[in-house]
């Protein structure tokens, strides 16, 4: 999900841009397309046993996010932000939620099951309030889901929500929902899991002046642009927060979040850059938290046009990516190398296929072979996302040792990625964490609306609808595994690496997760964080 780059009143004043650079110096980063912190580990993260801290309740806790300015809600389907993402989940409740290898995990939902076809799923509700004290119930989930499919709204969870029928699910039951299919679908945790599918109570339409949730903190104030202000629940379904109060604040500058974390004005700092993160990681003024695998860094060929449209050119450019080189300069070293395909580490990654490294005598000979050995290439770009302009720069100059002239283009930051989605040859692209299943429904299917490299192939979207109508999860990793060698050998995503998602916390804080992706359950996720 990008930033819009707004300006915003400082919350911050007296912290500005100066007084930061000469503090240590910082890059800005880019906002990602969105994923979560709960438990702790390390022998100094505040976890019990081995003589660290044991958690205690009370306290406010000051969170410094960038924002959305005067348009800000707290309506949780209609967020589009990390602040959004970040106070969403701290006020209301999903079905289901990502765990760190991006597999759901039960949240309201404390179970499902499907039937023989997979295109009827039942699913039961744990018990659960609101923060009136009304239970949860099926009702409120048929019409949380029925509202965020509204066609009139540009609610994001709609496409999520696309395999489902609707009008024929049903509650059966007080604590039950029958969810009705439009085909089989073995993966419609997912659809719980998804992005903005927020449980609120039925009927409910205005969220800034009083939102009701079910989530571990409830409303006290909301100020679009600045901050907001919540409190614990203290009949929460999933334990009472430690902290008394939880604040919101918006900085959209990267050095006021970080000034205001070293100036002690705030203790949780989110989205950093890679620069700050070496300037203070090991200083002991702040905590320096890094969760890997948190945004693919890619470039993006067009496989319906020329030259691209030869699988020998695509195969010649995995060969000419000296991927560590663009890590090291791109992401000032914070993350690892991809292989030329999503989701490295989560659930049914092909790990297993051998390791891409640079072959400029390969990628010349491919070259060779499909005629293009004097090929002159666009690469757009832009400084949208953090390390793009830096990407581009590199691998122009790797290109060059095969003879490959890359024109770089830069674009603009306030409509890059529709530019990017149909036009062009060859792209800067990023993304956020989500399931390799849904990477592939969103952006490798004839229909997928997201498929920025126009990859369409009937045997491939045919391997897709065959894994979600298996119901063994082994037969099914088997085909994901199929699928994912034919993009390893001629996909349109040259995939060079995964940067870290960089956090900073007041030394005081414990109980942050650093296991898990962004986009995740445990980013953002306050309910399990104290003070000590």
């Amino acid at each position: 999900m990008t930033d819009p780059d707004l300006p915003q009143p400082n919350p911050f004043p007296g912290l500005r841009r100066r007084g930061f650079l000469a503090a240590g110096g910082a890059a800005g980063i880019g906002a990602l397309a969105l994923t979560g912190c709960s438990g702790t580990s390390g022998p100094d993260d505040g976890s019990t046993g081995g003589g660290a801290r044991a958690p205690r309740s009370g306290g406010r806790l000051r969170a410094a996010f960038a924002g959305g300015g005067a348009s800000e809600t707290l309506d949780p389907h209609l967020g589009n932000l990390f602040a959004d993402a970040a106070r969403g989940k701290a006020l209301f409740d999903k079905l289901a939620d990502y765990g760190p290898d991006l597999a759901a995990v039960p949240r309201l939902a404390e179970r499902w099951e499907p039937d023989a076809g997979l295109d009827r799923w039942t699913v039961t509700l744990r018990k659960a309030e609101f923060h009136d004290g009304r239970p949860v119930t099926a009702a409120d989930v048929l019409y949380s889901y029925r509202r965020m499919a509204d066609p009139r709204k540009a609610y994001r969870a709609r496409a999520s929500l696309e395999p489902v029928d609707l009008d024929a699910s049903r509650a059966v039951g007080a604590r039950t929902v029958r969810f009705v299919l439009k085909r089989p679908t073995a993966e419609f945790p997912n659809v719980m899991a998804a992005f903005g599918t927020y449980i609120v109570p039925e009927g409910a339409e205005e969220f800034d002046r009083r939102p009701v949730g079910s989530g571990p903190f409830a409303f006290v104030s909301f100020t679009p642009g600045r901050t907001t202000l919540l409190r614990r629940n203290d009949a929460y379904w999933d334990g009472a927060p430690h902290l008394d109060e939880l604040e919101f604040v918006v900085a959209n500058d990267e050095s006021a979040r970080t000034n205001a974390l070293l100036g002690g004005q705030i203790e949780y700092a989110h989205e950093l850059s890679p620069t700050t993160g070496r300037a203070h990681e090991g200083s002991g003024a702040v905590e320096i938290i890094r969760l890997r695998n948190s945004a693919m860094q890619a470039f993006a060929m067009k496989t319906d046009r020329p030259p691209f449209d030869d699988p020998r050119v695509r195969e010649a450019f995995f060969h000419l990516a000296d991927r560590q080189e663009l890590v090291d300069g791109a992401l000032s070293g914070a993350g690892e190398i991809g292989n030329d395909l999503f989701g490295k580490g989560y659930e049914y990654y092909a790990g297993g296929l051998p390791q891409r490294e640079q072959d400029i005598g390969r990628a010349r000979s491919l070259l060779r072979e499909a005629g293009a050995e004097d090929l002159e290439v666009t690469l757009d770009t832009s400084a949208v996302a953090a390390g793009f302009t830096e990407a581009a720069g590199i691998f122009r100059d790797q290109a060059a040792r095969a003879g490959v002239t890359v024109h770089v283009r830069p674009g603009s930051k306030d409509s890059y990625w529709k530019d990017i989605l149909d036009s062009g040859t060859l792209c800067c692209y990023r993304s956020g964490a989500m399931p390799i299943e849904t990477h592939i429904s969103q952006r490798l299917l004839t229909g997928s609306t997201t498929n920025a490299t126009h990859w369409r192939d009937k045997d491939f979207d045919a391997l897709y609808q065959q894994a979600q109508s298996t119901r063994d999860k082994q037969d099914r990793a088997a085909l994901y595994a199929r699928m994912q060698r034919r993009l390893h050998a001629e996909g349109g995503f040259l995939v060079w690496g995964f940067g870290d998602w960089i956090i900073g916390t007041a030394r005081s804080v414990h109980g942050v997760e650093r296991d898990a992706p962004a986009n995740t359950l445990d980013w953002a996720r306050f309910d399990k964080v104290w003070l000590a």
